[in-house]
């Protein structure tokens, strides 16, 4: 579990910054407690934009995904002999997207110079019918940016929980992405993985000549990114990931997640990743973003 940085009265706040080294992070607790922007002196190392400026949590360099990553689908799900429903939250899409924490303001419990912690409460609601707590630890290093996540089920019954986030690169003119993966779950038309086929080559080329929507499992090692500024290495506690890598837009994503998209929808969620949390207890991630100059 995270450590604490104790504070008897979480409040709301304005946007909060840290520094450390050459990096500089700002964060809008407000925003579904999301980065803002992750910046290398003057140069984004994730999409960004001055806190003051951020419209939304969508918008922003990186969010925390909860209880669920990427698509919930059909907004329905059956849970311990139970029917529930979610809402639409994501444009047009006929699935809920990346759960719920990302777009409800969080508190700030406590901050220094370099890192922060914040905390989401969520009560049972129609987009989402159990209650949670959430915790993220944000900790900003000289020459890297680490993420910490810790889920209380304050439910009376055990929920179905997954962690991730959703960090967006800039997209340079020699973005490059390498990771070693197992297996690739191709998707339908709805987005909603449908496929496993093997990936034993995992990925390896550059982000431009790339075209994933995808979820991936079994990776292994360390995510490396590349491009003509900066050399970037992503590790996680999490070994699925899913990779986005859209002709049209001036970004890609890799996220590092606990579960296979959609995964409550398969015959054994838990074989997918999802997590049974019983009431009271916690389960926690990490994931670690190395900075260096190309």
């Amino acid at each position: 579990m995270i450590g604490r940085m104790s504070s008897p009265n979480p409040t709301p706040g304005p946007a909060l910054e840290l520094r450390s080294g050459e990096l500089r992070l700002a964060l809008r607790p407000d925003l579904g407690g999301c980065i803002a922007g992750l910046w290398r002196g003057e140069l984004p190392v994730l999409r960004s934009t001055e806190p003051d400026a951020l419209a939304s949590a969508r918008l922003s360099a990186c969010y925390p995904l909860a209880p669920y990553s990427n698509r919930l689908g059909y907004r329905r799900f059956r849970w311990q002999g139970r029917e529930y429903t979610t809402q639409p939250n994501f444009d047009d899409s006929p699935h809920s997207v990346h759960g719920v924490a990302w777009q409800r303001p969080w508190q700030e419990l406590a901050a220094g110079a370099d890192q922060a912690e914040l905390v989401c409460r969520h009560e049972a609601d129609a987009h989402w019918p159990f209650a949670f707590t959430l915790h993220q630890r944000v900790v900003l290093q000289p020459a890297a940016l680490e993420l910490h996540l810790a889920f209380t089920n304050d439910a009376p019954a055990a929920q179905p929980a997954g962690l991730g986030w959703h960090p967006y690169f800039p997209k340079r003119s020699r973005s490059r992405l390498h990771a070693e993966l197992t297996d690739r779950w191709d998707p339908d038309a709805s987005g909603l993985p449908v496929r496993k086929a093997a990936q034993p080559a995992g990925i390896d080329g550059d982000v431009a000549h790339l075209d994933f929507d995808h979820c991936f499992e079994g990776w292994r090692g360390a995510a490396r990114i590349r491009d003509e500024k900066l050399s970037l290495r992503l590790t996680s506690s999490l070994s699925y990931l899913v990779v986005f890598t859209p002709q049209t837009r001036p970004y890609y994503c890799v996220e590092p997640v606990s579960h296979l998209s959609n995964a409550i929808h398969m015959a054994d969620p838990l074989a997918h990743g999802l997590r049974s949390v019983p009431p009271g207890a916690t389960v926690d991630a990490w994931m670690r973003l190395e900075v260096a100059p190309a």
